[in-house]
């Protein structure tokens, strides 16, 4: 097998950040002690802030950017793993500090790695990627903390995106009533309803400064835009409710105050995909691969080529991708 691939990398100089394909050789690879020939990825938020600039996701040069791939391993001196194996990466830094997902192949440690759950195919566990892992992850912080459907509706914010758009579809799956909130509300009311969403909230609606408490409507909520959102969204957090928090399309920022934690015994629970331990991570693409309904998760996703990756970046980095997009490497 030649050891030549197709690459996307990510290099800067004193002119600026540059992104194009490029071919390269296995020696180019970085340290790790499992090889993968890598089939299938994904573009997510942070990939697109990666790849266009937007942000600092980037942090060595030159990168092959992709924070999630799955493949088949080529070569291994981790035990848990061999030639043949069908594998999934999300997170560590991958794309952000090592070489990532956009490249037909790539050596990470393999603790970094887990086995495709049996079920899944390669191209499906990328339609879910990280958007969908950590909305399962959220999932799993509302039930932890008690919250179940008899407690009262879910909100999801950001809801047409990737996150929002598995979030929607598990929670509904799982009996809960769900309340989706989008920028995009009247053009979306129908692709939301159709995951299951019961009711369409307009985003305009919680995305400019508001009150630091308001009246009671959610008993927890899966927020992925962060900011003058989540503030609001805490705000109007039924007592005992629950706030898993995991995306900061809107802002890092929390403009809001003690008052839901105090008086409404609000909990609101930071959700991370990148470091979560390996128990952590094999338990949601578990329920995954159980609970995720196939033919909705076909429905919110889409195909695209290697060459149409840098576009697809530029699209989610604007605001213009509904659910998943998974790449074909």
């Amino acid at each position: 097998m030649s050891d030549e691939f197709r690459a996307l990398v990510i290099r800067k100089d004193e002119s600026g950040q540059s992104c194009r394909a490029e071919t390269l050789r296995d020696a180019d690879l970085m340290e790790g002690s499992v090889t993968v020939a890598v089939s299938h990825s994904t573009v997510n938020y942070k990939d697109g802030l990666a790849i266009t600039g937007s942000a600092p996701i980037a942090r060595r040069f030159p990168l092959i950017p992709g924070i999630d791939f799955a493949g088949t391993v080529t070569a291994s001196a981790d035990p848990r793993f061999k030639p043949g194996d069908a594998v999934l990466l999300n997170g560590f830094g991958v794309g952000e500090t090592h070489h990532g997902g956009y490249a037909g192949r790539a050596r990470v440690p393999g603790d970094w790695l887990i086995h495709i759950p049996a079920g899944l195919s390669a191209a499906e566990t990328m339609a879910i990627g990280t958007a969908g892992y950590t909305a399962m992850l959220a999932v799993m912080a509302l039930e932890a903390q008690g919250i179940s459907k008899e407690n009262g509706d879910i909100l999801v914010t950001g809801a047409a995106g990737g996150v929002g758009s598995i979030a929607i579809s598990l929670l509904a799956h799982a009996g809960y009533r769900v309340l989706a909130s989008s920028r995009r509300a009247e053009q979306e009311a129908d692709y939301l309803t159709s995951l299951g969403a019961a009711e369409i909230i307009d985003a305009a609606t919680l995305s400019a400064p508001g009150r630091p408490f308001g009246k009671e409507r959610w008993a927890g909520a899966i927020d992925s835009v962060g900011s003058h959102t989540l503030a609001n969204v805490l705000a109007q957090t039924r007592y005992g409710g629950v706030v898993a928090a995991c995306g900061l399309a809107q802002g890092s920022d929390l403009p809001a105050t003690v008052l839901p934690f105090i008086l409404r015994g609000v909990t609101l629970a930071g959700i991370d995909s990148v470091m979560a331990p390996r128990a952590k991570r094999e338990a949601a693409w578990s329920r995954l691969a159980a609970e995720l309904d196939r033919a909705t998760l076909a429905r919110l996703t889409t195909t695209i080529g290697f060459e149409a990756i840098g576009a697809a970046a530029a699209e989610i980095v604007a605001g213009k991708v509904r659910g998943r997009i998974v790449v074909e490497i």
